[in-house]
């Protein structure tokens, strides 16, 4: 579901791609209206990076990343697969197996 991003957002994609001199996406012309995607598409280049971007993140901004994806507001399908893959995996291990698993269940639920 597309989303204005607000402050938080914006703070968060700057944390984790500090490359982006703005909310614009160069190539369709308009700000973005998420934070994972546009990271995933457009700056991070393997697995290993998103990872490390992604372990930049607080506790708390984690997790609310992992509830906008569980709101719907975030989506894991404009995510490359490795990226959701990483993604997980540092669910798993900040925040808990069992939120990984819903992650990972919801992924897989809604399909491709």
């Amino acid at each position: 579901m597309a989303r204005k991003l607000s402050s938080s957002d914006l703070q968060i994609l700057k944390k984790i791609a500090p490359e982006l001199v703005d909310s614009t996406c160069a190539h369709a012309g308009w700000e973005f209206r998420s934070v994972l995607p546009p990271v995933s598409q457009h700056i991070s280049p393997s697995n290993s990076d998103f990872r490390e971007r992604l372990l930049k993140l607080s506790q708390e901004e984690l997790i609310y990343l992992v509830d906008l994806v569980f709101e719907g507001m975030e989506s894991l399908h404009c995510v490359k697969k490795e990226h959701v893959d990483a993604f997980i995996e540092v669910v798993r291990e900040r925040i808990s197996k069992e939120k990984a698993a819903k992650l990972l269940e919801l992924y897989e639920f809604a399909g491709d």
